[in-house]
């Protein structure tokens, strides 16, 4: 019996990240370790993703990440 899941797996994370991509703002990426980076997302593939930060790129491996998430712009109040 073969798994049908497989066959047609569904790949949640490559919307997701073609949108941040898209979008081109600011995200949190979380590690595992607990450490928190902020950056654009440039690149993506099944193995890692490159953020971006004041001009300088850096590549994260996937299995390093415990989530990611958009950076909520914070509106400042005004008096």
């Amino acid at each position: 019996m073969t798994n049908r899941a497989s066959s047609s797996s569904i790949n949640i994370q490559d919307p997701f990240f073609y949108q941040l991509r898209k979008d081109a703002q600011m995200i949190h990426v979380f590690l595992i370790s607990g450490k928190r980076l902020a950056g654009i997302l440039r690149r993506f593939d099944r193995f890692a993703i490159v953020i971006e930060n004041q001009g300088q790129e850096q590549l994260i491996f996937k299995h390093a990440i415990a989530s990611i998430s958009p950076a909520v712009k914070q509106d400042v109040p005004r008096p």
